[in-house]
């Protein structure tokens, strides 16, 4: 058994690409060697600003010989038939006649010689470099072929052997397996024999070829400055990964804020030093932001980093000098008077200003105040201000703040706690690990700002297709959603699309017209679905209260769900589950024989044994119960209410022939059993509902009913 190892050795690959091509050069390649019938024991993948490196273990040197058998035409069959088969078979494979069942027939037994592994190898490296799936690449110089950054070489060894892999020509040349340090540290080419060679020597050119081993380093050289300053360090995960695949090799060290800055926002000087410069923030023992930050290195100098360091604060404090020169300018104008200045900002082509948008949302959050136990006339105005930071200085040089800005102006103008707060807040939740607003104004104007997006959208056809979401729709339906149910609200989606629409009507003209509520209402059941997932709620029994129609309240859909799904996992209701299945066939079945349906009302009369009498019996009080029980919004009732009929659908089915000879008798049961799908549907669809497994599929005597 042999071992492989690539490294493609580029111009610095984005840090934000780099996880996902190690993970595709690995699966790419272990496919492929799967399709070419080359096993392999282990492969892992490595990737630092520089190169992407894969090493596969346990591939045999040479591909196992096989044997195929082919079978011919018949032995009688004209004769061109049989030369043409005997013509398409490679030299040397055995022909001989063989009786089967249909007849004499023609057999070759067809022997394939493995090939040299290193001949598969080349072709398929190339491909997988040749087709790899970057979401940007480029091309360089002249040539043609395409990469994430400029490609200075690739090197492959495969056991001794050196396989030098041309990406531009798409042709493999024999080569030696050579590779640099790093870019300033260590310049110089050097060969090696294999991956725990190559990893040994890299590190002594001052690569680290891990990056999760790069990102330790960082934790532990920051945290240990941070402790002797008697700071902490910031927690950090997501810039962690991101300043490790910046470095291949990373030397921290820590800077210096200038006091004239601390009197910034938070959130203005970690934006600063996180999403502009890369730094890491420090706290100090009181758990606010210290007047120093962590700043990490690809490269170590002579003077331990003083000049580095001073760089950073330099270009640093430029930054924050462009922070405070905004903070102190926006707070000259109220935020109530940049209002006005949206109108000069385009939301969307079809849909108006920033401003147009700002007097829905406005118009909306007041609607909306009542179903989140909001002040009115806090939602409005909070929604009339919420957009005014987009037209502030900070906004314009830090994007991310928006919202964020907003908050300290309107406290700045003396605007109300909870009216800043959901300026703050209202385009939140963003994501699955955003929190949810929570205080009522913020919920309002929050689910009034995305639900003018929804319905706007939908109105002029810009729906989400396959994996494009220019809008970030399904955030935004997702959004709507987690504001819903974490709080509670009895808010019918149908009617806040209504309200919507007629916001729209003083802006944009035909809205009502064209929005398909109904289309609209199906994307948050699909979006439900998504959120549900994590609580390993079942897709189908989301479906099966969906198809009920009509449903557009989430917190009594999803108590309508919870309460199906604890009932299925009772014998009652899984043995129920079955019973409408098999009830639901056999009607099925016989509807399609007769040509007709069996939906109307049995006759009392002609029930003549005692299980079917007690079938319709606990029919009638299955329904008033479960009826009753909806009615009050009791789930849990209402499929105690049907749970009765465990027992009499078993009796009934055990007894009682179905298909019996009497015409009249045998319409009168169906229809009985018709009824038994009519009662149950009142809580779920359940014919959306899958048997849970093979114990609720067994077989039951069926009296004749089949």
């Amino acid at each position: 058994m042999t071992e492989l190892l690539l490294e493609l050795l580029s111009e610095e690959i984005p840090a934000r690409m780099q996880a996902r091509a190690a993970e595709d050069l690995k699966r790419l390649v272990c496919d492929g060697l799967k399709d070419a019938g080359l096993d392999f024991e282990s492969a892992r993948a490595f990737v630092t600003p520089r190169r992407l490196t894969l090493v596969v273990d346990g591939i045999p040197e040479k591909l196992a010989a096989k044997s195929e058998e082919r079978r011919g035409p018949r032995t009688d069959a004209p004769e061109q038939a049989i030369k043409g088969f005997k013509g398409s078979l490679p030299k040397g494979a055995k022909v001989e006649k063989r009786e089967t069942e249909k007849g004499e027939f023609f057999f070759a037994v067809v022997k394939q010689e493995g090939g040299p592994a290193h001949v598969i190898l080349g072709g398929l490296l190339i491909k997988v470099i040749r087709n790899f799936p970057w979401p940007k690449s480029m091309r360089w110089g002249n040539g043609t072929a395409q990469w994430v950054r400029p490609v200075h070489r690739i090197s492959c060894l495969f056991g001794k052997m050196a396989i030098g892999l041309n990406l531009e020509a798409g042709e493999v040349v024999q080569a030696n397996f050579e590779t640099l340090g790093h870019r300033f540290l260590s310049p110089k080419p050097f060969k090696v024999k294999n991956f725990a060679d190559y990893k040994a020597k890299l590190l002594k050119a001052h690569v680290i070829l891990d990056a999760a081993e790069r990102a330790v380093i960082i934790e532990k050289q920051a945290e240990k400055l941070a402790k002797k300053a008697k700071l902490k360090l910031k927690p950090d995960p997501g810039l962690l990964a991101e300043v490790a695949g910046l470095v291949e090799w990373p030397v921290v060290h820590m800077g210096k804020i200038d006091k004239a800055f601390m009197d910034l926002p938070d959130e203005v000087l970690s934006t600063a030093m996180r999403h502009h410069q890369k730094y890491f923030a420090l706290l100090d023992a009181e758990g606010t932001l210290a007047p120093r930050f962590i700043v990490v290195a690809n490269t170590k100098t002579k003077d331990r980093g003083k000049a580095v360091v001073a760089g950073n604060e330099r270009v640093l404090r430029a930054r924050l000098a462009d922070a405070k020169f905004f903070w102190d300018q926006d707070r000259k104008r109220r935020l109530e008077d940049r209002v006005r200045d949206l109108g000069g900002r385009v939301f969307h082509a079809k849909l108006g200003t920033m401003l147009d948008k700002a007097i829905r949302v406005e118009q909306l959050a007041g609607e909306l105040a009542e179903y989140c136990q909001a002040n009115p006339g806090d939602a409005m105005w909070a929604a009339r201000l919420a957009k005014a930071d987009l037209s502030t200085g900070m906004v314009a040089e830090f994007p991310e703040l928006q919202g964020v800005m907003g908050r300290y102006y309107a406290i700045n103008d003396g605007e109300k706690a909870d009216v800043a707060a959901a300026i703050a807040e209202h385009y939140s939740p963003q994501g699955p690990g955003d929190a949810c607003p929570s205080a009522p104004v913020s919920i309002a104007v929050a689910l009034a700002d995305k639900i003018d997006t929804l319905v706007g959208f939908w109105a002029v056809d810009e729906k989400p297709t396959g994996s494009k979401d220019p809008f970030a729709l399904r955030c935004a339906a997702l959004g709507v959603i987690r504001l819903i149910v974490e709080n509670g609200l009895r808010l019918p989606l149908m009617d806040a699309f209504a309200k919507a629409t007629v916001s729209f009507n003083d802006t944009i003209s035909g809205v009502s017209d064209s929005l398909d509520s109904a289309d609209l209402l199906a994307f948050f059941a699909d979006r439900l679905k998504v959120h549900l997932r994590e609580r390993s709620v079942r897709h189908d029994h989301i479906d099966a209260v969906f198809a009920l129609g009509g449903e557009d309240d989430l917190v009594r859909l999803l108590a309508r769900v919870d309460a199906l799904g604890a009932f299925l996992k009772t014998d009652d209701g899984e043995n129920l589950l079955v019973a409408y299945k098999r009830a639901a066939n056999i009607v099925r079945i016989e509807e399609k024989n007769d040509g007709r349906t069996y939906d109307g009302d049995y006759t009392l009369e002609l029930l003549r044994k005692l299980e079917e009498k007690s079938l319709a019996a606990h029919l009638d009080d299955a329904a008033k119960g479960a009826g009753d029980a909806l009615a009050g919004e009791d789930f849990t009732a209402a499929m105690s209410a049907i749970a009765i009929l465990r027992g009499p659908v078993d009796r009934f089915f055990d007894e009682v022939t179905v298909n019996t000879d009497e015409s009249g008798l045998r319409e009168n049961r169906l229809n009985l059993l018709s009824r038994i799908g009519r009662t149950l549907d009142q809580v779920a669809d359940f014919s959306k509902i899958q048997e849970a497994g093979s114990e609720a599929t067994r077989t039951k005597k069926d009296g004749g009913g089949k």
